[in-house]
């Protein structure tokens, strides 16, 4: 990487820093930040930039003229596909209206705060499934508040933390629709980002919302390490799944104990070689994948972020884009996921950060 990219990144950690501490505080913390992921990001090699590179201009060139996201005939108009290609432009080093990408950043901004309902939930066009999207857009909007503090994004995104707060289960997890019944692993950990996001932008989240969650998540743990996707179902283990549940402890300032070491084990299973590869939710697992392996760090960020990049780039397209095995789901979905995995050592979202 090339000393402006470190200046600019610093610049861009600093400001971020001032808006929760004081500026020698955030002088410091964000130079220690620097200098400890200034070795991950030596495995972010030429042939690796330029792939990404790639990527941003093929996802780039497919938003929609509202601002949107989405696969034609699968996720069309998306706020979840919408949230996550914007969230790759921001690791990227865009903010809205700001960098290479400024406009898409500002334009996807745009789009989900039109989905916003007055009940709070962000509600994609076709979605049967809100919750799934409405956790990721409230992730990308609080992010995104977190760095230009926009006065009119503040009353919509407080609404769509109250209604994740609000539709929390018995047992502590979320499910599909935002009724406060059953509960999945996946879904929950959506939930568990965006809270973790908005409170790191300065919105209230409940310590018993997160104490809830934390319960939830452990009871779901299996003895080999795993997740399992509900309590009362489904109780075999999964990589997808189990990455996702160590990133929602991870969310809740759980980075180590027993359960988290059994999940990093687990993981260290399914780590890409030409005889591992996972082909049920590629994407979405490697996703978790790349921040559980970035929080815990050392050996086992060494030894994962190498395997998946190389995989990843190996299955690129001479476009940029990425397909996934999911018709449905579509390139824009998985490139945006590929891009998020291959620029984690960027550290530039504040939710991805150690």
């Amino acid at each position: 990487m090339s000393d402006r990219y470190d200046q600019n990144m610093y610049r861009f950690l600093l400001i971020t820093s001032l808006a929760v501490g004081t500026a020698a505080n955030a002088h410091a913390q964000t130079k220690s930040r620097l200098d400890v992921d200034r070795s991950g990001r030596k495995l972010v090699t030429a042939k690796t930039d330029k792939a990404i590179d790639k990527g941003l201009r093929w996802l780039a060139s497919q938003q929609n003229r509202d601002g949107s996201f989405g696969s034609p005939g699968g996720l069309s108009e998306n706020v979840g596909v919408t949230s996550l290609a914007g969230l790759a432009f921001v690791s990227s080093g865009s903010t809205p209206d700001r960098g290479p990408y400024g406009k898409q950043v500002a334009a996807a901004t745009d789009y989900l705060l039109t989905r916003a309902q007055p009940g709070g939930l962000i509600l994609s066009p076709d979605s049967n499934q809100p919750m799934y999207g409405h956790g990721f857009a409230t992730l990308f909007l609080a992010e995104v508040y977190g760095m230009v503090q926009r006065k009119d994004m503040r009353p919509k995104l407080s609404r769509a933390i109250k209604l994740i707060i609000s539709s929390q289960n018995k047992d502590g997890g979320w499910r599909y629709t935002p009724r406060a019944r059953d509960a999945d692993v996946s879904v929950t950990v959506c939930q568990m980002m965006a809270l973790r996001a908005a409170k790191n932008a300065g919105f209230a989240v409940p310590r018993e919302t997160v104490d809830k969650c934390v319960l939830y998540l452990r009871k779901c743990q299996n003895e080999d390490g795993g997740f399992r996707y509900q309590l009362e179902s489904a109780r075999d283990s999964m990589f997808p799944r189990s990455a996702a549940a160590l990133v929602g402890l991870y969310s809740a300032g759980i980075y180590s104990g027993k359960e988290v070491s059994a999940g990093l084990n687990y993981l260290t299973r399914y780590q890409p070689s030409p005889t591992v590869r996972i082909n049920a939710y590629y994407f979405y697992g490697h996703y978790y994948g790349a921040q559980a392996m970035w929080q815990a760090g050392g050996k086992y960020w060494f030894d994962w972020y190498p395997a998946i990049r190389d995989d990843l780039l190996k299955n690129q397209s001479p476009d940029g884009r990425w397909r996934d095995t999911q018709p449905s789901v579509g390139p824009r979905y998985a490139t945006a996921m590929a891009l998020l995995v291959l620029q984690t050592p960027n550290n530039l979202l504040p939710i991805f950060q150690r």
